[in-house]
């Protein structure tokens, strides 16, 4: 792992842990990248870990690093099931007159708005028609304008200069806020820790699915109508997931129930989206005086596109890296990271991030959240530099799967083994198959 990785995830926790970190290099592991993808992969999951291990009186962990890699990939392994297609038919990278842009369209009302901004038909041949003769900048303003999510294609030094890049720049890894004193009420373990989780694909999701693995009681919230068909199956585990319409007056007094008794809420809706259904700061506060809160947008909270809608990928194209890996490959359009490592690497630090702030009101009584971002993330990432890391990992055997069988749903399933075990062995067990959103009764409440 690289020292610069750890030195500034550990320097924006406040890293005072006792934790020893054995990594374990049993097999070949790095994956195709121009920049050290891999290193980050490994570090978040560390930061993660070692948390972890502090909250649990640990006092070593051990990674694997290969699993880690394996891990930001997919986890499932489906039995004779197909997990639904990730990208919707349309999605993906269109060259303009100008330059790329990256479209977003796996939401049907992002779909539907650079549609109604190019004004074609639904596939990629009209798209492509429509884009060709589009200025990059232009259309990326129009389709973000129209309610969609759209990113024009930059190189590390045009968003270095860009005012969003110089904002995100001047930004901390994790951004702390003091909120406060609750009675100190120590804690053994994750053991009945109560995590309200308002996240989408992937980042938020993922730190979720972290924390429900080593004992908290997660409960998911989404809205009529949301659906990741591509996305659940690998990111519920050990998850009830409730349907909610806080619209309805009903469902706003279940919400609060809930949020009224959780320990943490984690969520990554756009900025601005909970205090527009009447929840801000403010309210939150009311109803959950300890609770802990950590969050995620995408393109980071200060600038002219704090709280603009975004994704991995669309961040990437933003601040630089997939134009670095077309032009360091010598392909011919935009060379991405191989896995969705801003995702994963931001949720398994909004992980160590509850876990950290978790300890802290534990054993102080302050109360302390959290922000990152997807843009300050990728900034750590490139702030490494470019290099040649050729892919060299090796292939998937049965010993890299988990013994048991997941009864989900849509099938069984397995998934692989996790990459944190701590000094008895285990590792993460989630309490219930992974599942669809909105399958927990109406009436749901915390255990």
């Amino acid at each position: 792992m690289k020292p610069l990785f750890i030195a500034e995830i550990d320097a924006a926790l406040g890293a005072d842990l006792p934790a020893e970190v054995t990594v374990h290099d049993s097999a070949p592991a790095m994956l195709p990248s121009v920049f050290a993808v891999s290193d980050l992969a490994c570090a978040a999951m560390r930061a993660a870990g070692t948390e972890l291990a502090a909250c649990l009186g640990a006092g070593a962990i051990a990674l694997d690093r290969r699993l880690t890699l394996m891990w930001f990939q997919t986890s499932l392994r489906p039995q004779g099931w197909a997990v639904p297609a990730a990208w919707d038919a349309i999605a993906g990278d269109y060259r303009a007159r100008d330059g790329w842009v990256r479209l977003h369209t796996n939401a049907a009302a992002h779909r539907a708005a650079a549609l109604s901004v190019l004004g074609c038909a639904p596939d990629r041949t009209a798209v492509a028609e429509a884009v060709r003769d589009r200025d990059r900048d232009a259309l990326e303003a129009a389709v973000v304008a129209a309610g969609g999510a759209a990113a024009a294609m930059h190189d590390l030094a045009g968003w270095a200069a860009h005012p969003q890049g110089r904002a995100v720049a001047q930004e901390p890894l994790i951004a702390w806020t003091d909120a406060g004193q609750a009675p100190a009420r120590p804690r053994p373990g994750l053991r009945g820790l109560r995590v309200l989780d308002l996240t989408r694909v992937l980042a938020g999701p993922v730190a979720t699915r972290f924390l429900a693995g080593f004992g908290a009681q997660v409960l998911r919230i989404d809205p009529p109508g949301w659906d990741e068909p591509g996305i659940v199956p690998e990111v519920t585990p050990g998850k009830r997931c409730l349907g909610l319409d806080l619209r309805r007056t009903a469902d706003r007094a279940r919400f609060e129930a809930l949020l009224s008794g959780a320990d943490v809420l984690v969520h990554g809706y756009r900025p601005g989206a909970l205090d527009g259904l009447g929840y801000d700061a403010a309210r939150r506060r009311s109803l959950a005086p300890a609770l802990i809160e950590v969050t995620l947008d995408a393109y980071g909270w200060a600038g002219p596109w704090a709280g603009r809608r975004g994704f991995d990928s669309l961040v990437q194209i933003s601040c630089g890296i997939a134009e670095a890996g077309m032009r360091r490959t010598g392909a011919a359009r935009p060379v991405p990271l191989p896995v969705q490592a801003l995702d994963h690497a931001t949720g398994y630090l909004m992980a160590a991030a509850v876990l950290r702030a978790l300890r802290r009101r534990d054993r102080t009584g302050q109360i302390a959240s959290a922000r990152l971002s997807l843009a300050r993330t990728a900034a750590l990432l490139t702030s490494a530099g470019e290099e040649e890391q050729r892919p060299d990992l090796a292939p998937e055997t049965a010993a890299d799967l988990a013994p048991e069988t997941e009864a989900t749903v849509w099938g069984p399933a397995r998934r692989l083994r996790f990459p944190i075990r701590l000094p008895d062995g285990s590792g993460a067990r989630w309490s219930c198959p992974a599942g669809p959103l909105r399958a927990a009764p109406p009436g749901t409440v915390w255990a």
